[in-house]
């Protein structure tokens, strides 16, 4: 694959880039505490510049500290940021690419503690996502906003930045202005069309004045919000003539905002690849100026695709550039069966910086924030070292063992590997996760590291291996919780069910509405079998604020099946299942019961490791089971440590 159009040079306003790759803004919380930019930041953007990218944009930089979104978003609001913003924009150029800063102000979108205060907007409308109270602008907070906007810009070019990037999507302060489902003004930057582009429009305007006319100045719109009250395409068409028109010299068309339903600003792996495209083109068409597509972008085809069609002349990836920051020069070399692919679950990234107020990171790529450390020692004397289990912890453990140069084996007592992913990835939409487990098996069999299948792990092959550490990645066993009637012969365990052991007859029930259940009801309905969940809690485990949340119960709900909660089980019988709600007790006919409940760890060899002095850590769900995320993590730090 050439991909000619995606390596091919383009020039915005005179910024000359090696290629339309482009890795646009996402934020990761990896700034200081006082806003300023951190060595971890430089060291991440830099990690992906020498990856091969053409233009890197920042992530969100606020103009005024009361625009804040998070604790640690970098600031441009004075002149002290300066130096800090160009160590940045040095250590960029110093890989080849160009940046560019991202301005921003969050407007209703952020918590008092960030923002240093009441939260600001067009109207005091809270966000339909935070519940954050806010207050309306006075037209002199407008202005002074828009002037933040223009300084913030003149900054950016004094710290050598090659552009900036005006934040205008995704429900932050400018979106809000553009949109009636969050702007209900009355004066001159409210109600009509014309009177909700007017700030947006005197921000490019201002912008461009500051910087000068030979400054690029690119603009992230939504193309649609997506959202019942909110503008669509046809408006956002009328609106990017006159932003071009005011400054702009290149549009980013993103989508949704972050109450849009499914979060498409961040799209799932339930959503389609390239699934904005056609608004690119919509952009581009009615902008006349170089569009950036975004949206679920990582297959290099599609995007060389796009270019060829006229649908955008650069390319957004994203979190492709999380999973693997080698990926443009990967694909430029024609090395496509190396590529450690993002498969889009938003937890190390998005869902972990907003739901779990952490900074970012990638499921898939343990290194994602920590390029600033030092890598580890290189292992003296081929130490040898055994990997119990050859799940996504044991494998993982495996690659960062196979890099310091440990002599490795690895065991796996079930005929195939993967562990968990066997059946995670039976589910609708899941079947992409196998793509970081061929990744991960091909890497190994480059290295020449053995898998040693259907062999158990035993004190005997320990004494004579005598290895100088152990991984224990063994992972974890369905819990079985103590309910009349669990051991009949109607009652399986989700992952048999995944996985083709056993046959499906209905009606069926579920017990349990975490993921595993969830995603097994939605394996379910894709089959004809809507069923019934039971959860003992009173609340749904899995979220629907979650983009794949959200998906799953769309799908479960408009496929037939159903969610009781609050609803703990009695009584299996062959037939029905019994449970309580609301004090009383209830039946449900049942030709099958699928358990859902949880994990064990399968740690028993602790105690035989111990006994014969052998070093050993203990990774992923061996130690506690939880998230595919803490087991690549978990399996890769261990190594470092040892």
């Amino acid at each position: 694959m050439k991909c000619e159009k995606l390596f091919s040079p383009i020039a915005v306003n005179g910024m000359a880039l090696r290629n339309r790759t482009v890795m646009p803004a996402m934020g990761t919380g990896y700034g200081n505490p006082d806003s300023t930019v951190s060595d971890r930041q430089i060291a991440y953007l830099a990690r992906r510049a020498k990856g091969g990218v053409g233009l890197i944009i920042s992530e969100v930089c606020a103009v005024l500290h009361r625009g804040k979104g998070f604790g640690n978003e970098i600031g441009a609001w004075n002149d002290d940021f300066i130096p800090g913003l160009a160590k940045l924009a040095a250590a960029v150029h110093g890989e080849g690419a160009k940046v560019a800063l991202q301005l921003h102000h969050a407007g209703r979108e952020t918590f008092e503690k960030a923002a240093g205060g009441m939260p600001e907007a067009p109207s005091a409308i809270p966000s339909a996502v935070l519940n954050q109270p806010c207050e309306a602008m006075s037209l002199e907070r407008i202005a002074a906003v828009t002037d933040a906007f223009a300084r913030a810009a003149v900054r950016a070019k004094e710290a050598d930045f090659d552009a900036v990037e005006i934040h205008g999507a995704h429900g932050y302060l400018l979106t809000q202005f553009l949109s009636p489902f969050s702007n209900q003004r009355t004066d001159a930057y409210g109600g009509s069309e014309e009177n909700r582009m007017r700030f947006v429009l005197e921000v490019v305007a201002a912008v461009r004045k500051a910087a000068g006319p030979g400054f690029p100045l690119l603009i992230r719109v939504s193309a649609d919000e997506v959202i019942r009250g909110g503008y669509d395409l046809g408006f956002m068409k009328r609106l990017v003539p006159r932003l071009v028109a005011a400054g702009a010299d290149a549009i980013h068309a993103s989508v949704g905002v972050y109450s849009t339903p499914g979060n498409l600003s961040i799209a799932s792996m339930d959503t389609e690849t390239g699934f904005n495209l056609f608004r690119a083109r919509a952009i581009r068409d009615a902008a006349k100026v170089p569009v950036i597509a975004v949206g679920r972008i990582a297959d290099p085809e599609m995007a060389e695709s796009a270019i060829a069609r006229g649908d955008a002349d650069l390319i957004s990836f994203g979190r492709q550039l999380l999973t693997d920051p080698d990926f443009v020069n990967k694909v430029r070399a024609g090395d496509l069966d190396d590529i450690r692919w993002c498969v889009a679950c938003n937890q190390g990234c998005i869902e972990r910086l907003m739901f779990e107020m952490k900074s970012a990171t990638c499921t898939f790529n343990p290194e994602c924030g920590r390029e600033f450390r030092e890598a580890p020692e290189m292992a003296v004397g081929k130490k040898r070292l055994c990997v119990v289990g050859a799940g996504p912890a044991g494998l993982s453990a495996a690659l960062a063992a196979m890099e310091r140069g440990f002599d490795i084996e690895v065991f796996e007592k079930e005929k195939t590997p993967g562990g968990q992913l066997q059946s995670a990835t039976r589910p609708p939409h899941k079947e992409i996760f196998r793509t970081w487990m061929d990744w991960a098996l091909r890497r190994l069999s480059r290295g020449n590291v053995p898998i040693h299948y259907r062999r158990e792990v035993t004190a005997e092959l320990l004494g004579a291996l005598q290895p100088d550490a152990v991984i224990l990645a063994a992972g974890a066993s369905p819990a079985v919780p103590d309910i009349p009637g669990i051991g009949g012969p109607r009652v399986f365990d989700a992952r048999d069910v995944l996985t083709g052991k056993t046959a499906i007859e209905g009606p069926v029930v579920i017990l349990g509405a975490g993921y595993v259940g969830m995603e097994t009801a939605d394996f379910l309905v894709a089959r004809g079998f809507p069923p019934t969940i039971l959860e003992m809690q009173p609340f749904h485990p899995v979220h629907k604020l979650t983009a794949h949340g959200y998906f799953l119960h769309k799908r479960i709900r408009e496929g037939g099946g159903r969610i009781i909660l609050g609803a703990p089980v009695t009584k299996i019988d062959r037939g029905s299942v019994s449970f309580i709600q609301n004090g009383e007790v209830k039946t449900l006919p049942a030709a099958m019961v699928i358990t859902a409940m949880g994990a064990r760890p399968d740690n028993a060899l602790e105690s035989v490791l111990t006994g014969l002095g052998i070093p050993y850590r203990t990774v992923g769900d061996a130690k506690s089971p939880r998230r595919l995320l803490e087991a690549i993590h978990e399996g890769d730090e261990a190594v470092r440590t040892l």
